[in-house]
């Protein structure tokens, strides 16, 4: 299939089509601040040997899922920086920050963030691994299998009252337990340190109730957060889980999260599940939110 660049107008007409309720005209009336979409999405790294749902056999399914729900933020994981490359190329309008986790540079599984330039301004970025030695880039500890690493953002909203706003994304180590833990201790004290609210995306490999989901959505203080699928659906369901192991199963825990401090309220939000007749764009389930400034 031939792929097409997609502009960020083209994307906002896409985005009207999800969440109805939540319309695009909704965040042009007279004082209210516009809403913030805000995706969070697994793509599994491209150098898998997954047979039929490798990299190149899905990399569009990937694109036209992220386009539909068109999001002003886009948190990624297990991104390789030939996908990086091609995410950039065909999203026009969009910012981007990331490194790899091996090296800090292009080495390694990136966990990038994607930002709308018509929307928001840069103001910082930066990025910290998830160890005992954050700012040394390849670092792991405790009991992580792998370099696990966060990367973060500053912006400004542009048409948000000239507010400023942290977005972070992650993804924790899918082995150890006492890595997640710590790691979330990490980031928890890293949204202190901000003193701004803070929207963070991820892949955290455990589901809600764990240890590290208690450390960031049940804390006290600035750092505690809200879990934005919880907030809109407060009966929890057997069949929430993101890790769709290509199959479309949806039994599980939801492993993958959009947090928010108490500044933001959550509009909308669920587990995206586009699929082109069984072909899923990744092993995981984006999961999308739609977030107001209050």
């Amino acid at each position: 299939m031939k792929m097409k660049k997609m502009t960020i107008g083209t994307l906002a007409g896409l985005a009207a089509v999800l969440f109805c309720g939540v319309g695009i005209g909704e965040a042009e009336e007279e004082g209210r601040e516009p809403a913030i979409r805000v995706m969070s999405f697994n793509i599994r790294f491209g150098a898998a040997d997954d047979g039929k749902n490798s990299w190149p056999h899905r990399r569009y399914l990937v694109l036209e899922t992220i386009q539909m729900f068109g999001p002003d933020l886009l948190g990624a994981q297990e991104v390789l920086d030939f996908q990086a490359a091609f995410l950039r190329k065909n999203f026009e309008g969009y910012g981007f920050h990331g490194v790899g986790r091996d090296d800090g540079k292009a080495k390694g599984e990136m966990v990038p963030v994607f930002y709308r330039l018509d929307r928001f301004e840069l103001l910082d970025a930066g990025h910290f691994w998830l160890s005992e030695t954050p700012k040394l880039a390849g670092s792991q500890s405790w009991d992580a299998s792998l370099p696990r690493m966060l990367s973060w953002v500053i912006l400004q909203d542009r048409k948000g009252k000239g507010r400023r706003f942290a977005f972070a994304n992650t993804h924790f180590d899918h082995r150890g337990s006492r890595a997640r833990l710590e790691s979330a201790k990490l980031i928890g004290r890293w949204a202190e340190s901000v003193e701004l609210p803070v929207i963070l995306a991820g892949d955290f490999n455990a589901g809600e109730g764990s240890e590290p989901y208690n450390v960031l959505a049940r804390a006290k203080g600035l750092a505690s957060f809200v879990d934005s699928y919880r907030a809109i659906h407060p009966e929890k369901s057997p069949r929430e889980g993101t890790f769709s192991g290509w199959i479309g199963r949806r039994e599980g825990g939801r492993i993958d999260w959009i947090l928010h401090s108490a500044k933001f309220l959550t509009l909308n939000a669920s587990i995206n599940y586009t699929n082109e007749e069984g072909r899923h764009p990744s092993d995981h389930y984006p999961v999308q939110a739609i977030l107001r400034r209050r």
